[in-house]
């Protein structure tokens, strides 16, 4: 059994999720270094003061004790509570001072006193020894790392909430051109970033403007190009049209038998080929209107079906009524069909199913950079017939009534391209018990679009 590992979350990937993680590891690192030096030079001067106190008290032992005086208060020989460590100082002959608990005084609940410093020294053969008190040093040590602490704290969340504000923005101008991007590789070629750090030339620029204006520069390259072609295409195309005509003309005047037969072809198929190329630069230079209606969707793919002259099957499992301009439509279910009969096997069925329309054939189906990139102009495999045009006019024209066109493989074998147009839904109440026509007709009739019905009305 193949054990998967663990994916972290989506949103961990942000830079902005990673700057938050960035600045807090490094403000608690910078926090705690600076709080460990604070503690530990007050902790020694604090120290060292007391120590420096607790010895020239024990100074004053020492001459009390060889000149025979009673010993100050808080002072005595081997005295109970004296930590070992000092009391083997002393017992070899040195001095030395040492923080720890305090001698037993009455009252105290755990039996010990608060924290004190403690000071030895060699006395024949005993350890003399004082002791001060030491908790005021010790609260204000601790009410300083407290104050480390809480200060660390406010530190922190200042400097990432500033940093996240400053991040923010440049991951917002981030987000904007990958928008602006996204919108260019889907067609919108007038879209741009228009960073306004770019609006000026000679002021500084950091490196999200920099690639905002790259981005800016190469669509409005991009764009000067396509519309070169586009006019390039067009432009051809209507040049054609005038000797073509001419062309075909001349080739009805040739006298009846096979040569006369194959010209007449090659013009017909050189007109078709020049219509396309015109009905490709209308669609990419998005100037087509469309003429929308509502209509039954059975009717018109049979209608289209039986133009196309092909052994086709229709099956109808539920057909819908759509708003769509037929003519389009129309266009898009003849190039599919066309497409099947020319690149598939038979059987080719168009399937009507509510509102969706597919065209299936049992060929070796769609080839792999159809399937990734959708049809490309001029490129086809099919051994040579046709110029890879039929596909493209279906795809742009579905794309202008708002349809979506689909292609793919079924597991079975075959071709299908399914076609999802948007359903009519009427909003009148008059509609809800029957199936009536927009005009109040019978259910099939292909009324005019009407300048309200269908549509929500103004309250």
């Amino acid at each position: 059994m193949r054990r998967r590992g663990f994916r972290s979350p989506s949103w961990t990937a942000s830079l902005t999720w990673k700057s938050a993680v960035f600045l807090t590891v490094m403000c608690c690192t910078l926090a705690a270094l600076l709080g460990v030096l604070v503690h530990t030079a007050v902790t020694r001067q604090t120290v060292g003061h007391a120590r420096e106190k607790a010895l020239e008290r024990l100074e004053l032992v020492i001459d009390a004790y060889e000149a025979g005086e009673p010993l100050p208060r808080d002072s005595g020989i081997d005295p109970p509570g004296l930590p070992a460590s000092l009391r083997a100082l002393a017992a070899g002959g040195e001095r030395g001072t040492v923080v720890a608990d305090g001698p037993h005084r009455p009252g105290d609940p755990d039996g010990q006193g608060g924290p004190a410093m403690w000071a030895a020294g060699p006395a024949d053969g005993r350890a003399l020894t004082t002791w001060t008190d030491y908790s005021h040093s010790a609260r204000t040590i601790a009410g300083l790392d407290r104050a480390i602490a809480g200060s660390s704290l406010l530190a922190i969340a200042a400097t990432l909430f500033v940093g996240l504000f400053a991040v923010g923005r440049v991951t917002r101008r981030l987000h904007q051109s990958a928008r602006v991007a996204r919108r260019i590789s889907a067609g919108d070629l007038d879209a741009r970033v228009d960073d306004p750090r770019t609006a000026r030339p000679v002021r500084a620029q950091d490196e999200v403007a920099i690639v905002a204006g790259a981005l800016d520069t190469m669509a409005s390259t991009l764009q000067r190009k396509l519309q070169t072609e586009q006019r390039f295409t067009a432009d051809v195309a209507h040049e054609l049209r005038t000797p073509l005509t001419g062309l075909s003309a001349a080739a009805e005047l040739l006298p009846p038998g096979r040569p006369a037969e194959l010209v007449r072809d090659r013009v017909r198929a050189m007109r078709s080929l020049t219509e396309d190329l015109l009905e490709i630069s209308r669609l990419d230079a998005r100037t087509e209107q469309v003429d929308l209606a509502v209509h039954d969707l059975a009717p018109v793919a049979e209608r289209v079906v039986r133009a196309s002259g092909t052994d086709t099957e229709v099956r109808v499992t539920g057909a819908a009524r759509v708003e769509t301009d037929r003519r389009r439509l129309e266009r898009v279910l003849s190039n599919l069909v066309a497409n099947a009969h020319r690149h598939g096997r038979p059987p080719v069925v168009l399937s009507v199913d509510g509102a969706v329309v597919s065209v299936r054939d049992h060929g070796p189906g769609f080839p792999a950079y159809l399937l990734d990139g959708g049809p490309q102009r001029f490129r086809t495999d099919g051994a040579g017939k046709g110029h890879g045009l039929g596909l493209t006019i279906a795809l742009g024209q579905a794309q202008v009534i708002g349809a979506r066109l689909d292609f793919g493989n079924p597991p079975d074998g075959g071709a299908l391209a399914r076609l999802t147009l948007p359903e009519y839904v009427h909003l009148d109440d008059g509609d809800s018990g029957g199936n009536p026509g927009r005009d109040g007709g019978p259910a099939g009739t292909d009324a005019p679009h009407g300048p309200t019905e269908g549509r929500p009305h103004a309250p």
